[in-house]
Formats: C-alpha cells, sequence, structure tokens
C-alpha cells in the first residue's frame, strides 16, 4: 500500500510540475509545404509563344508543366467555379471536385496566326490517370495573346507557381498542386 501511495505522489508532482502534461497541438504543414489556395499572378505580357503542355507526379504534388518557346512573363492561376473557352467563355466540362483555371499570358500561335500549340485532343492534354492530384487537363483555347487550361483536381488543396528558365531560349511555367492539406 506504501508503495501505491509513493507512486500516486509521483505521479500527481510530475503532473503538477507539467512533466506529463501534453504539449501545445502543432500540427505540421503536409511535406513541408507553406502554399494557399488563393489566386497567384503575374500581369506581364510575354511575346513567347506557348508550345506544349505536360504533367508529372511527385511526391508530394502532382505538376503540371507549359513550355514556351521564349521567356514566360505572366500568369492568372486560381479555383474557379468553371473553366470556360478563351473568347466566349462556354463552359468547359471537367472532372473533379476543384477546377483550376490557368491563364498564360502568352499566345499559342505565331504572328501569322499560325498554332503553335495545337493538342490532339483538347479535353485530355495529358493522361493523369492514377495521379493522386489531378483528375483532367483540358485546354480552353488561345485568344488575344492569352491561353487557358482547365484543371480538374481531386479537392480544392494549396497550390504555387513559378517560371524556369530554360531548355534553351524557352521557359516553363510551372503550377503544383498539393496531395493533402
Amino acid at each position: 500500500m506504501k508503495k501505491i501511495q509513493v507512486w500516486l505522489v509521483a505521479l500527481l508532482m510530475a503532473a503538477g510540475l507539467g512533466l506529463l502534461a501534453p504539449g501545445p497541438a502543432v500540427a505540421d504543414s503536409y511535406c513541408g509545404l507553406v502554399w494557399g489556395s488563393l489566386v497567384k499572378a503575374d500581369p506581364a505580357m510575354s511575346q513567347a509563344k506557348v508550345v506544349n503542355v505536360r504533367t508529372g507526379q511527385h511526391y508530394c504534388f502532382d505538376r503540371l508543366v507549359i513550355d514556351l518557346n521564349g521567356a514566360v512573363a505572366g500568369y492568372t492561376v486560381g479555383y474557379v467555379k468553371e473553366v470556360g473557352q478563351e473568347g466566349s467563355g462556354a463552359p468547359i466540362p471537367l472532372r473533379g471536385q476543384a477546377f483550376l483555371r490557368v491563364t498564360v499570358n502568352a499566345p499559342a500561335y505565331d504572328d501569322s496566326g499560325k498554332a503553335t500549340y495545337n493538342p490532339a485532343d483538347k479535353n485530355e492534354l495529358s493522361n493523369v490517370t492514377g495521379y493522386q492530384t489531378f483528375r483532367q487537363v483540358a485546354w480552353a483555347g488561345s485568344f488575344e495573346g492569352y491561353s487557358g487550361l482547365g484543371l480538374g483536381v481531386r479537392a480544392r488543396l494549396p497550390f504555387r507557381v513559378f517560371t524556369l528558365a530554360g531548355p534553351d531560349a524557352g521557359s516553363r511555367l510551372v503550377v503544383d498542386v498539393a496531395h493533402f492539406w
């Protein structure tokens, strides 16, 4: 009985000193990502032309890459209720529970109006079957110097947007969408 009393006193003293109290609840961000889900934009216009769209999977996010034949300048990327065609605004059906509108401030046609990017299937720019976040990538067209895409995703998740130089004289607009919050 004496041993139980000693252990009980020791336990109460430890709790009183904070040695057994739980620490504050702090949630670590997923994969250390600190991105948000608000619109990201740069209003600059580019002289470069869109030439390709591709996707990739990474451990913490899915990636969309838009290749240009020169330096990328401006863009707008944000969640919308629906993605519309460039020029007409006609809705583009997309798979997913949330939709990112990706606009590159660069045309997908040259100075004579010839297409520099003309996908074989405008509704499936890349096969994203098996991706954790992406559900569909669709072409919204190119009109008056702007080129658009619709990105259907699993949920409204954090994303980031940045540009990369190269390869050669080209550049890339990159959109990463996290797998989780």
